[in-house]
């Protein structure tokens, strides 16, 4: 009798209903490879633990939010030669979530800002890390929508209890009354508890700019600095345009104008 059918229901009331998506081939190999018993549960057991790592991890890639899954491998390093690889590397290791301190990553636009901020989110996820990415104008109109609702307290507590909170485009649009109160709040309670990553347009010393209140400002910079890391990426976008192809008539009535100044020579 096959045992299938009785094992269905058990497995189900154990939560262990995934070991069916493997179970027959390992059966087969079990019996090819004449495996032990203890063998052969071993490799079950396997199978599942790596199905229940994988689902923990594909939930926490969607609550992470990420616009993009992009991850450190993807990150194109020849492309900017400046840019200070040990650095990121060091970063990718998340000893700075450990050191419960920020990370900005500054420069123009398209110079890979979101993808690397993104690729280090992923790789918190990897270490077992819970990641909230955002940007600076979407985190701060859903606070001020949660006051309507009366849910200011609930979102403002995920943001501040979140193991490493993004904040993406930080200063692309400047802050106003109560964004810059927000932000300094949610800097403030994340301070020596949590790790926050920047990313931005502006150098450092333009970030006092977007802040209306420039005391609040100060206040909200002095704490993110107090021993963050800093990636500076700086040359051209990824984003520049292609060159587009010369028109071929274009050319061959080049050619015919050179040919014809060069009395008609031919190469």
């Amino acid at each position: 009798m096959h045992p299938m059918p009785e094992l269905i229901p058990m497995l189900k009331e154990l939560r262990l209903s995934g070991v069916l998506d493997s179970l027959e081939q390992r059966n087969r190999q079990a019996i090819d490879q004449k495996m032990a018993y203890t063998d052969f549960l071993a490799m079950v057991i396997q199978d599942e633990i790596a199905r229940r790592a994988q689902r923990k991890l594909d939930l926490a890639l969607r609550r992470a939010n990420f616009r993009n899954q992009k991850t450190i491998e993807e990150f194109d390093f020849t492309f900017n030669p400046n840019i200070n690889r040990g650095l990121i590397m060091d970063l990718a290791s998340c000893r700075f979530i450990n050191e419960k301190v920020s990370a900005f990553i500054v420069g123009p636009c398209g110079t890979g800002k979101s993808h690397l901020a993104q690729a280090l989110g992923h790789c918190a996820i990897r270490k077992g890390c819970d990641v909230a990415f955002t940007t600076q104008s979407a985190m701060l109109a859903k606070l001020n929508a949660a006051r309507a609702t009366h849910s200011y307290d609930r979102q403002f507590n995920n943001l501040i209890k979140v193991g490493l909170l993004i904040i993406d485009d930080f200063g692309l649009k400047p802050l106003r009354p109560p964004q810059d109160e927000d932000l300094h709040d949610i800097v403030s309670e994340r301070y020596e508890r949590r790790s926050t990553i920047i990313t931005s347009n502006l150098d450092l010393n333009e970030w006092g700019e977007a802040f209306p209140n420039k005391l609040l400002g100060a206040a909200t910079i002095d704490r993110l600095r107090h021993g963050a890391y800093k990636v500076v990426l700086d040359g051209i976008s990824f984003r520049s345009p292609r060159d587009n192809p010369e028109n071929p008539k274009k050319s061959l009535s080049k050619l015919s104008k050179s040919i014809l100044a060069k009395g008609g020579e031919k190469s």
